[in-house]
């Protein structure tokens, strides 16, 4: 059995996995899903990567899974604690030296959304969280979701260089949720083979999979963890 690591995105918490762990408890595995440090912008990527390492403790055959900017933290867990699989869920992907806030820029993503806006009526980039991020979800699920939201990532953590000098020699995966209104289907299939040079798996979801599919995310993560085993 495996323990899954699972790090959640910016404004949340460790509550996003809950229905994903679940899944995975059910089927003999352990899961690990910390808060990340919120509401203290002195806060690093590499504080958030010491939060993980402590609350995963002696815990071995660990898969890392990291949701949207998780991406930023989970590849220098993985690092560091010898991850088995290291798995990206409609993460952010980092390169060497790259802080957050220049991503954005650099991966010509404000240009994919205005695309696929043009595409969808306005639909992707809503600033209804209910139309853009949880448009899958329940709408009782969603509300608890949003009340949870709080200050996270840090002024500290995005304006820091990635720290380390390369992708982690760790087994990666990326999930494509094909229906995401927040980072465009198109946008990750051309991100994904350029900065990881694999193809990403893809899910009929939106980009709060772990809320809306929850048993068909662990049925991957699963197969990705017992495949490295």
């Amino acid at each position: 059995m495996s323990t899954f690591v699972l790090i959640h995105g910016a404004g949340d918490v460790g509550w996003y996995w809950h229905l994903v762990e679940a899944e995975l408890r059910t089927r003999g595995h352990d899961t690990v899903a910390p808060d990340l440090p919120g509401d203290d912008d002195s806060a690093t990527l590499t504080d958030y990567a010491d939060a993980v390492v402590d609350a995963v403790g002696g815990r071995k055959d660990l898969a890392v899974v990291a949701q949207s900017f998780g991406g930023f933290t989970a590849p220098l867990v993985a690092d560091r604690l010898r991850a088995d699989v290291l798995v990206l869920v409609a993460g952010m992907i980092p390169s060497p030296g790259e802080a957050p806030r220049d991503w954005w820029a650099n991966t010509g993503y404000r240009e994919a959304v205005r695309e696929q806006a043009a595409r969808d009526g306005g639909a992707t980039g809503n600033e209804d969280p209910y139309v853009s991020f949880y448009h899958d979800v329940p709408r009782e699920l969603a509300e608890q979701a949003l009340s949870k939201e709080r200050a996270h990532p840090s002024e500290a953590a995005m304006n820091a260089p990635w720290p380390l000098k390369a992708w982690p020699d760790v087994p990666t995966h990326f999930v494509l949720c094909d229906q995401d209104r927040f980072f465009p289907p198109a946008f990750f299939r051309r991100l994904v083979p350029e900065r990881l040079h694999i193809v990403p798996d893809e899910i009929a979801a939106a980009h709060c999979v772990a809320l809306s599919r929850p048993k068909e995310l662990a049925d991957l993560l699963e197969g990705y963890a017992t495949s490295r085993r």
